[in-house]
């Protein structure tokens, strides 16, 4: 055991790679076993790629909206080929910072193969056996395929394949309305491919403020994606998908490509995780407490795998985490109620704490919410963006208990409010900073002026106020 590794780290995504630069820069033994390419989905198919996806349909999308200006309009779809070589560039200037040489600069020991528990205290890689006093296992997930009759045949792609595609669709149907399924709906009908996204529930983004989804619609719909929030996808056959809307009657929709978005499942199979004493759920996460650790204290988990909000930066401090406590015993301090999330769509929509529905569920009646319409923000509408919103979620107490902005920048307006719920800040708090003008961080600082107004305007406060008017009127004479 005195040549054991400190940590091995399984994955080479962002939990992974984050654990292993953490444990290196504590001086630690550390050895990263991936077994395709460092960097995981989010650089080469999750949040690297569909972002410059958006950024480049956006540009494509202001090109067809400048005749408004006095300039001649761009016409007809985008050209595939350039958008796939704008993606490539920008996965290609991000990856040496996860590759191996990068890596191994710090010190850490990257093993390429496939790793497998042999026990409790070893992974077996390729016949060569890595001893260790603590692992990480962040290998990830993969897209998942619903139960639908005709699916499989009609080869559809998914988040990892959409990439692979060598020209641009006539006819997309897109399967989900969560994040990934509004963000690239969005992206290839501003390309120009007809687009139809289908939602088995009765809104757009069903986890997140009713309202956003509702404006997202909208939106899309202007655009001229065909939204269909009706019902599941019921069967697939020869280009054409059935599902069932609000009333019962099946209806169906033509397609040349089917992208399905609804559904992940974690890498855990093949890890031999019952020789290491490490327990799953009937969906294949792994089982691990507060501090991340497995049913074997001597192995932790972070990142997808453990089904506990699977997004790149609580990831990054999950890892971050389960390092600190693994080599030096330190407790976790990630709050889960305070982690803020954003859909990249136009307009963005970004979201921290529990919608107004969810608080009221766990705080009773006595949760308020306070609401700007960003017409009333003059950045949104000096660009013409006026159709979003920035809306506080305040506790019995009066504290910002969650909080969504829809509207540009929103991914930015929202760090803000993060630290708001994080550290149980009333309004009062967030407007006593003085922000910028005019910006789109505007949104929560005129909703937390908004409710200081309002608390002062209140029967009590008017009584104070007005006896302290009244007795400087009397002191000033």
């Amino acid at each position: 055991m005195s040549r054991a590794y400190d940590l091995v780290v399984i994955g080479g995504g962002s939990a992974g790679l984050t654990a292993a630069r953490v444990a290196a820069g504590l001086g630690a033994r550390v050895a990263l076993v991936e077994r395709a390419r460092l960097g995981g989905d989010c650089l080469w198919t999750g949040c690297v790629p569909s972002k410059a996806l958006l950024h480049a349909a956006a540009e494509v999308h202001a090109a067809r909206r400048v005749a408004r200006y006095g300039l001649p309009a761009a016409t007809g779809p985008a050209d595939w080929q350039a958008v796939t070589v704008h993606l490539r560039a920008a996965i290609g200037r991000i990856e040496p910072h996860d590759s191996s040489v990068a890596l191994e600069r710090l010190g850490v020991e990257v093993v390429h193969g496939v790793a497998r528990f042999g026990g409790p205290r070893h992974v077996d890689v390729e016949g060569r056996r890595l001893v260790f006093r603590h692992a990480l296992i962040a290998t990830g997930s993969r897209p998942s395929l619903p139960t639908v009759p005709g699916l499989r045949d009609a080869a559809p792609l998914t988040t990892d394949t959409v990439w692979d595609l060598d020209r641009l669709p006539d006819r997309l149907l897109v399967v989900g309305g969560g994040a990934s399924g509004c963000e690239l709906a969005q992206a290839f009908g501003r390309l120009g491919s007809h687009v139809t996204l289908l939602e088995a529930e009765r809104r757009l983004l069903p986890a997140m403020d009713a309202a956003a989804g509702g404006l997202l619609a909208s939106r899309l719909t202007t655009e001229g994606v065909e939204v269909r929030t009706e019902g599941p996808l019921r069967a697939v056959r020869l280009g054409t998908a059935e599902f069932t809307d609000t009333e019962g009657a099946v209806r169906t929709v033509e397609f040349d490509h089917l992208l399905v978005t609804a559904g992940r499942m974690p890498n855990t199979d093949g890890l031999g995780l019952e020789q290491a004493g490490v327990l799953t759920d009937e969906r294949g996460l792994i089982r691990a407490d507060a501090r991340l650790r497995t049913a074997n204290p001597r192995i932790h988990a972070a990142g997808d795998v453990t089904g506990r909000m699977p997004y790149t930066h609580v990831a990054g401090v999950q890892a971050a985490d389960a390092v600190l406590g693994a080599l030096l015993g330190l407790r976790p301090r990630l709050d889960y109620g305070a982690v803020p999330y954003v859909v990249f769509t136009d307009p963005e929509v970004a979201q921290v704490g529990p919608t107004a529905e969810q608080a009221a569920r766990v705080h009773g009646p006595g949760v308020r919410t306070r609401l700007l319409a960003h017409e009333e923000m003059d950045r949104a509408v000096t660009e013409d963006a006026t159709d979003g919103f920035t809306q506080l979620v305040l506790d019995p107490r009066g504290r910002i208990l969650g909080a969504t902005v829809v509207g540009p920048r929103a991914g930015e307006a929202i760090v803000e409010l993060a630290h708001a719920v994080r550290l149980r800040w009333t309004p009062r708090r967030l407007a006593a900073t003085v922000h910028p003008y005019p910006t789109h961080a505007d949104g929560p600082w005129l909703a937390a002026l908004e409710e200081v107004h309002r608390a002062l305007a209140a029967p009590r406060s008017r009584v104070f106020t007005g006896s302290l008017l009244r007795l400087r009127r009397g002191v000033l004479r």
